[in-house]
């Protein structure tokens, strides 16, 4: 038998432990694949969006490749680990330490080539059902298939020296052990977990601070002490927090001498000491998962929000308000669709209002305004004013920025000019929302047209902004699709927006405005957020399954020591169902524990971040992510707690 062939023969033996690290690396060549596929497909660069979804997926791709070397390392080293034993074995039938180091390099390419042939393989085959799904998810023209060569080589390139790097690297974990160090393996007894006092209430102060940092601001210097914080005290609680809080609870011997407790508890102890750094990487890699899908969600749902919140579909922002309008480029494309609109124009500056930053308009502007939108309408003499609060539960931020103030009835307000103020009496007060996203101002001085008109001849023409609003109660506020009568009609309008600024551009000026259209900055953020969910969805599922393979990995490596002591138990009378309900709470403390921790800190860190960005309601973003992570590794561990169950069944008297 060649020395190939006694490799092949290891993989082939031991292929209960390895098929989870094959069928894992397989997914990720294949990820890699379908994205090499979209990256150099030729007519790409072709499409709207597509240099920005090829951009992605590069990234993607990188992050795909990164992750992989770690896990490929990190698996290989367990496996290692776990064959201490055989390498001893053959190191006494006479084989040296280089044909040990010849046999891992060989069945790490193996498996490696193994892995890449089937990952393209089944890349290949799912190839045009990926583009399909690429540019349907994003909103794109359809991609036709092609022979990826260049997508293959760079795949079969770039893991060939992925597997090839690891597998010189991991013969570090051999080492020059001697042959009854080898023998001894899994052998050897384990003293009892110790942990320092010290480096748990530091791993509890390190959490702490990450914490309360986040919630005094965000800004660079927060972020990385947070992350760093996080991260340290993250491992601290697993290597020292963890094993104190459990050496404590054995102390409680009321509590802990009950049945299968004590058996579970102090194995516990051991298991959380040895698989510390494990439980650390699956914790870490689910969390940063968890914030990123909970923020592509978040920024997706505030998204739509807004479509449904905007009660007009169609915006012109004026330059030149002074200046005559001409709208009937778009009045014509709606006359055309059969549309009925209501047209109304808005006039206003930004000012200082005793301090706080607001927008002055005329009082006839904001009556049109309300008769719209079947409000109420108002009057006003030339010495007063009406204040309206344009506040929403988002502006937090920039009202703690203007120092916004809220004026009542009877209050005197003064609005600081160019030259000179202007006090005025505010005598009526309304609320309207819709103007913080509208004009983007937290607060509105209506005065009368009279009085507008004089405050204008003291500040300079450019301080004038002006919008023409279109209502359109046919196309109402439902999110609509790519083909409906609102997403036909903006794009063509959006398509002629040159010939609407030409028709009012002003002498002196090449445009007078700008047109914007609600199904326009709805999709054009859609398709963003679609490429990153798309991405996100691929790689967090590595990342979910690469957690799961990790947590298989270190059950494969302590199973030897387990069975051993169920053996033994077994014989003193442990039943069946009493090594399951043992084995049962401490596979799922080892699965569930780190989604746990994952789901407190994501929800620790996304807050701040969202609230920063004005989103409050990310409720169903948040349980959508874990929801799927958890149902994820639910599923995961009801495979594996069966198979480790049976082989630990199979050690008993």
């Amino acid at each position: 038998m060649s020395f190939p062939q006694f490799a092949f023969n290891n993989i082939r033996r031991n292929g209960r432990a390895y098929i989870v690290f094959f069928l894992s690396s397989v997914f990720m060549v294949m990820i890699f694949f379908a994205y090499a596929v979209f990256i150099y497909h030729p007519y790409v660069t072709e499409l709207p969006m597509g240099d920005t979804t090829a951009t992605g997926m590069q990234i993607a791709s990188i992050i795909v490749y990164v992750f992989a070397f770690f896990f490929v390392m990190y698996s290989i080293s367990a496996f290692l680990k776990s064959r201490n034993k055989e390498f001893g074995i053959l190191t006494i039938l006479g084989a040296e330490p280089r044909q040990i180091r010849r046999l891992v390099i060989l069945e790490n390419m193996l498996i490696g080539c193994l892995s890449i042939i089937a990952g393209i393989g089944g890349g290949m085959l799912l190839s045009k059902l990926f583009l399909m799904l690429t540019t349907r998810f994003i909103g794109m023209d359809d991609l036709p298939f092609y022979f990826p060569v260049k997508a293959i080589l760079i795949t079969i390139g770039a893991f060939l020296l992925l597997f090839f790097c690891i597998s010189l690297f991991t013969l570090v974990f051999i080492g020059n052990k001697q042959t009854l160090e080898l023998l001894t393996g899994t052998n050897k007894p384990k003293k009892e977990p110790k942990a320092s006092w010290f480096f748990s209430l530091l791993g509890f102060a390190l959490l702490t601070v990450g914490f309360v940092v986040l919630r005094s601001g965000l800004n660079g210097g927060t972020i990385l002490i947070a992350a760093v914080t996080g991260i340290a005290g993250t491992y601290f609680f697993y290597s020292q927090l963890s094993v104190l809080i459990i050496r404590l609870l054995k102390r409680n011997r009321k509590t802990v001498w009950h049945g299968t407790r004590l058996l579970w508890i102090s194995e516990m102890s051991y298991k959380m000491k040895d698989n510390a750094r494990m439980l650390f990487m699956v914790t870490v890699v689910i969390a940063i998962a968890s914030m990123s899908a909970v923020v592509i969600l978040s920024l997706d749902q505030e998204n739509r929000e807004q479509f449904t919140n905007n009660d007009f579909a169609i915006q012109y922002n004026v330059f030149r308000p002074t200046e005559q309008l001409d709208m009937s480029a778009i009045d014509s494309k709606l006359e055309a669709a059969g549309l009925d609109y209501q047209q109304m124009y808005l006039e206003y500056f930004w000012s200082d209002a005793d301090q706080s930053a607001v927008s002055v308009m005329p009082l006839s502007h904001y009556n049109r305004f309300n008769t719209i939108l079947g409000k109420k309408t108002f009057q006003l003499d030339s010495d007063s004013a009406l204040f309206v609060d344009s506040r929403n539960e988002k502006d937090q931020a920039q009202i703690d920025r203007n120092r916004f103030r809220n004026y009542a009835e009877g209050d005197t307000l003064t609005l600081n000019l160019e030259e000179g103020s202007l006090q005025t009496r505010v005598t009526a007060t309304d609320v309207e929302p819709r103007f913080a996203t509208l004009i983007y101002s937290t607060g509105v001085v209506v005065l009368s047209d009279e009085k507008f008109e004089d405050v204008t001849q003291q500040i300079k023409r450019n301080r004038l902004s002006g919008k023409v609003l279109y209502q359109i109660p046919a196309w109402g506020h439902a999110v609509p699709d790519r083909h409906s009568s609102e997403a036909m009609v903006s794009d063509q309008l959006l398509s002629s927006a040159d010939t609407i600024r030409s028709d009012n551009a002003s002498s002196d000026e090449n445009y007078s405005g700008f047109l914007t259209t609600r199904y326009g900055d709805f999709e054009r953020y859609r398709q963003g957020t679609a490429l990153f969910t798309f991405l996100g969805i691929f790689i967090g599922l590595i990342f979910s399954i690469s957690s799961a393979s990790f947590l298989y990995f270190r059950l494969h490596t302590d199973l030897e020591a387990d069975g051993r002591m169920v053996h033994s138990l077994s014989k003193m009378g442990l039943s069946f169902q009493e090594m399951k309900r043992s084995s049962t709470v401490q596979i799922a403390i080892l699965f569930f524990l780190p989604i746990g921790v994952a789901i407190i800190e994501t929800l620790v860190v996304v807050k701040p971040f969202l609230t920063e960005f004005g989103i409050t309601n990310y409720t169903m973003p948040v349980l959508t992510v874990f929801g799927a992570f958890v149902l994820a590794q639910t599923f995961y561990f009801i495979i594996i707690r069966s198979r480790y169950i049976t082989s630990l069944r199979k050690m008993m008297v």
